[in-house]
């Protein structure tokens, strides 16, 4: 139970991690001159691809969250997300650190202590943000490597031409259609927290 909310929390907050097996793919280019200040605010997790066999099995019943990115005093971000779980309202905070370039963050897993590298891959900071998490294979996933694919909106109906852009950012990861899922919006946990 604990592993399995664990890994809810990590595709809820960052709205980024794997569901097919497929081959590793080379980490993908950063948000060219990636502007942090613009990044934060409220976020809407809109869409998620991921490896995990977790994520395969309950695909089917997630929903949209809200997520709100925070500056931190070290240059990395609070990210805390309101998400539905078994119909109650659940709030959780991850505190990325910076890990590189500007744009690329990392985090442990409470749960597991399985180090987790973000990168924001591309965002328009008002419409949409593409982003890519990876952590390295743990025996929970049979060897494999963790990877996840976000969309982040800021409004909770992205126009179709932002779907089909994390679509087309989630196959060039490796993932597959039937990996590929759009969140269905839901007006339960969608206030805003800060």
């Amino acid at each position: 139970m604990a592993a399995s909310h664990t890994l809810w929390m990590g595709l809820v907050l960052l709205g980024v991690l794997g569901v097919l097996q497929t081959r590793a793919q080379a980490q993908p280019s950063l948000q060219p001159n990636f502007q942090q200040d613009k990044f934060l605010g409220r976020w809407f997790t809109s869409g998620l691809a991921s490896n995990s066999s977790w994520f395969r099995e309950k695909k089917k019943v997630l929903s949209m969250c809200t997520s709100v990115v925070a500056p931190t005093a070290d240059g990395g971000f609070n990210l805390t997300s309101t998400f539905l779980r078994k119909d109650q309202c659940e709030t959780r905070t991850l505190l990325l650190q910076p890990a590189g370039p500007p744009g690329c963050y990392s985090y442990t897993s409470p749960h597991g202590g399985m180090v987790h590298e973000v990168s924001v891959v591309e965002t328009d900071y008002e419409e949409y943000a593409l982003l890519y998490t990876h952590a390295e294979s743990t025996k929970g996933l049979g060897g494999q490597d963790f990877r996840m694919a976000t969309l982040y909106s800021r409004v909770q109906s992205p126009r179709p031409e932002v779907k089909e852009k994390f679509s087309t950012f989630a196959k060039a990861q490796g993932f597959t259609e039937d990996a590929i899922v759009f969140l269905p919006q839901t007006d339960k946990c969608m206030e805003e927290h800060n």
